[in-house]
């Protein structure tokens, strides 16, 4: 179990973390998530013992962070750091050899998660020759050979396709049955709303929104539902039950007002238009995301 008390971090007049505090438990995925400069880099940081924090407490099964513990950390940084002009199996193994891995199990790992992976044939490939998407496989490879206790996986869906996104979410899903803690960082709203089971929402380095998702959508209440109309949608600003709404590619969602029946919107929408889909939903951690940070920016 990873705790993280107090966690603050100062560069001079900078606060890039304020008072941050979180828990991340063994077989459950928690969501570090914010807009660009919140703080989640600096945090992450922290956790790896790469940078020291001003003030606060980082504890590893009650013990602080610190170089004995690192072995059992593994971190997948959003920026590619694979040496470009080396082979991969060669990357993999120096990397494993860092993580205190016997010499006699480290090939074999590095071939078993190449193997899992569908990129044997590429081991003896040079790192620079290989595809975004293949050079992401290798630094998750890099990233879990150990068989870390805790993950940090710092936008691991980058460079994939859906077919290889869901590959790499089958194996996430593996290490949440073994028990392992994972702290995922990642833009990808509908991504974290699917795997995580608590998020932390970051904004100028202070805790803006934080618990289970489940509790976060029910406290964040609203009355939403999802349409898909035929013809303008400019009327819906003249609607006095419509609080806010966003067009998407093939549907609308709308905030009602909280004493307005979706069924009595629903009769009132096909007086003026033509509607081909209507769904009551609750509110999406992408809305969730954006309605908060905007409240932060109005304050």
């Amino acid at each position: 179990m990873l705790e993280v008390k107090n966690l603050t971090k100062h560069y001079g007049e900078i606060k890039a973390v304020e008072n941050l505090s979180f828990t991340v438990y063994p077989g459950k995925i928690f969501g570090l998530l914010g807009p660009n400069g919140a703080g989640k880099s600096t945090t992450i940081k922290s956790i790896i013992n790469v940078i020291k924090p001003t003030e606060g407490q980082i504890l590893f099964d009650g013990k602080p962070i610190n170089y004995q513990y690192l072995n059992r950390i593994g971190y997948l940084p959003e920026e590619r750091g694979l040496y470009k002009k080396s082979k991969v199996i060669d990357v993999i193994c120096y990397l494993a050899s860092l993580k205190n891995i016997p010499k006699d199990e480290i090939i074999t790992r590095a071939n078993l998660w190449l193997e899992k992976l569908g990129i044997a044939d590429l081991k003896n490939r040079r790192v620079e020759e290989l595809s975004k998407g293949n050079q992401q496989k290798i630094q998750f490879i890099c990233s879990v050979i150990h068989n870390p206790d805790l993950l940090i996986l710092d936008e691991p869906f980058s460079g994939f396709d859906p077919i290889n996104q869901q590959e790499i979410k089958n194996f996430i899903l593996d290490f949440l049955d073994e028990g392992k803690s994972i702290i995922l960082s990642t833009h990808q709203m509908d991504t974290a709303e699917k795997l995580c089971s608590e998020i932390l929402l970051l904004n100028k380095g202070k805790s803006v929104l934080q618990g289970s998702l489940q509790e976060i959508k029910k406290n964040f209440g609203g009355n939403h539902i999802r349409v898909s109309l035929i013809g303008d949608t400019n009327f819906l600003d003249s609607l006095d039950e419509v609080i806010s709404y966003e067009v998407y590619s093939n549907f609308i969602e709308i905030h009602l007002a909280n004493n307005i029946s979706p069924s009595n919107f629903l009769k009132k929408l096909v007086e003026k238009t033509s509607i081909e889909h209507f769904l009551i939903i609750e509110p999406t951690l992408h809305k969730i995301f954006i309605d908060t940070i905007k409240n932060e920016k109005s304050k």
